[in-house]
C-alpha cells in the first residue's frame, strides 16, 4: 500500500502539468476571464470523472474475448489490431463521454457558460482536472519502487503527451458544440455526437500507437498530438478573436 507521503507526492506530481497547462489557457482568456471558482470546479468534475472511468474499463476489459496465441499464420500487427482495438476503442468512448456527461451535468448549464468559446474552456478544464488524477495515479507505482528518475520521465512524457491529449479531445467537443452554438436547438445534439466520435477516435488512435512500444509508433503518437494542439489553438485564437471584436474596448 502506498504511503500518505507517496500519494502527495504523486498528486503533486499529477496536478503540476494540469496547472502548468491551466495556466496557459488563462492567458488566453486573461481579457475576459471566467470565474476562477467555476474554473477550479470543472477541474473537480474532471477529476470526480476518474473514479467512474476505471471501474467501467475493467468491466470492458474482462469481458472482452482475447486471445492467448497468435498463429504464424496471420500478420502480428494486423491481429494485434483487431484483437487490442475494440478494447481502446472502448476505453477511449468510455473516458471521452463520461468527461462529456459530467461537464453537461455539473458545469455547461450554468449561466456563466453564456458564450461558444466558453463552452471550449470548460471542457478543457474538465479535461485537465481528469488528467490530473490520472497522472497521479500513474506516478504512484513508480514512487513505491523508490525509482524517481522514472518518475521524472513518466511525468514529463505525461505533461507532452497523454495530458494534451485529454484536452485536445475534448476542446474537440467543445468546438462542435461552439459551432453549433447559434444553430437550431435540434442540431446541438448532432454536433455534440460527432464532436464525441471525433474526440473518441483522436483518442483511440493515440493509445494504440503509444502501446506499440517502438520509436517510429511514439514519434507518430505524439506528432498526433502537437498537430491537434496547432489546430485546436488556432481555432481557439479564431474564436477569441471574434469574441473580442464583437465587444467595445476596455469590456468584457
Amino acid at each position: 500500500m502506498p504511503t500518505l507521503e507517496i500519494v502527495l507526492y504523486a498528486f503533486v506530481g499529477g496536478i503540476l502539468p494540469a496547472f502548468v497547462w491551466l495556466y496557459f489557457l488563462l492567458k488566453e482568456d486573461a481579457r475576459c476571464p471566467e470565474p476562477r471558482s467555476l474554473i477550479l470546479f470543472a477541474m473537480f468534475a474532471g477529476m470526480l470523472c476518474v473514479p467512474i472511468v476505471i471501474p467501467l474499463e475493467h468491466y470492458v476489459k474482462a469481458i472482452m474475448p482475447t486471445l492467448t496465441a497468435i498463429p504464424t499464420l496471420f500478420d502480428r500487427f494486423a491481429l494485434n489490431l483487431a484483437i487490442e482495438m475494440p478494447v481502446i476503442l472502448a476505453w477511449a468512448a468510455i473516458e471521452e463521454t463520461v468527461k462529456f456527461v459530467l461537464a453537461a451535468l455539473l458545469i455547461l448549464w450554468r449561466k456563466q457558460v453564456d458564450e461558444p468559446i466558453d463552452l471550449i474552456i470548460y471542457m478543457i478544464c474538465v479535461a485537465l482536472g481528469f488528467a490530473a488524477l490520472e497522472n497521479a495515479l500513474f506516478l504512484i507505482a513508480p514512487l513505491m519502487n523508490g525509482d524517481v528518475v522514472q518518475t521524472v520521465l513518466a511525468n514529463n512524457l505525461r505533461f507532452i503527451g497523454a495530458t494534451l491529449l485529454h484536452v485536445i479531445a475534448s476542446a474537440t467537443v467543445g468546438f462542435a458544440m461552439a459551432l453549433a452554438y447559434t444553430k437550431m436547438r435540434h442540431v446541438r445534439p448532432f454536433a455534440v455526437a460527432l464532436g464525441l466520435i471525433l474526440a473518441i477516435a483522436l483518442h483511440a488512435l493515440f493509445n494504440f500507437l503509444i502501446i506499440r512500444e517502438t520509436a517510429s509508433h511514439t514519434v507518430l503518437a505524439f506528432l498526433l498530438v502537437w498537430v491537434g494542439a496547432v489546430v485546436g489553438f488556432g481555432l481557439f485564437e479564431i474564436l477569441r478573436y471574434a469574441r473580442y471584436n464583437r465587444l467595445p474596448t476596455n469590456t468584457c
